[in-house]
């Protein structure tokens, strides 16, 4: 891999990394508060489980979308790293919604919403680069998961 590569790695990475980190912090009280008050859903992991794998799910995500940013100029490329970046945005204020307002309800059409961006990211980056498609497959798991916890939290409440 060129020297150039690896600094695009790098910033794509941190880029979302941050992106994640940013959304954590702005939530830290309203999650600390979720954490104590609120009716979880069967099957909900501990509380250390989420920064871990968000910590991975972020580092694929920038590992994806350098891949895409690497390839070739095209449309395909333009619409996929588009459409990757909505996708983040909808992520980073999904969890505001959700913790800091407790828009339960909100918050669930919202992540079905993050849902279809991430099949629709996935199906545009598969047009550039197989891998980079394959690497969101955990992100939309990840996600499918989080949306039954959202429903759970969302009729228990």
């Amino acid at each position: 891999m060129k020297q150039r590569d690896w600094k695009l790695y790098g910033l794509w990475i941190l880029f979302v990394e941050a992106v994640g980190a940013l959304s954590g912090w702005l939530t830290r009280e309203g999650a600390a508060q979720y954490e104590q008050t609120i009716v979880q859903p069967p099957l909900s992991p501990p509380g250390i489980v989420f920064p871990i794998v968000w910590g991975i799910l972020f580092a694929l995500m920038g590992i994806s979308a350098a891949r895409v940013d690497a390839s070739p100029a095209s449309t395909a490329r333009t619409r996929g790293l588009a459409v990757f970046l909505v996708q983040l945005a909808f992520n980073f204020f999904w969890s505001i919604l959700f913790f800091n307002f407790q828009a339960f309800g909100a918050a669930l059409v919202w992540l079905a919403i993050l849902w279809l961006l991430i099949i629709w990211m996935i199906v545009e980056f598969a047009k550039v680069d197989k891998t980079a498609a394959w690497l969101q497959v955990p992100y939309l798991l990840w996600v499918s998961f989080a949306a039954y916890l959202n429903a759970g939290v969302w009729r228990l409440n």
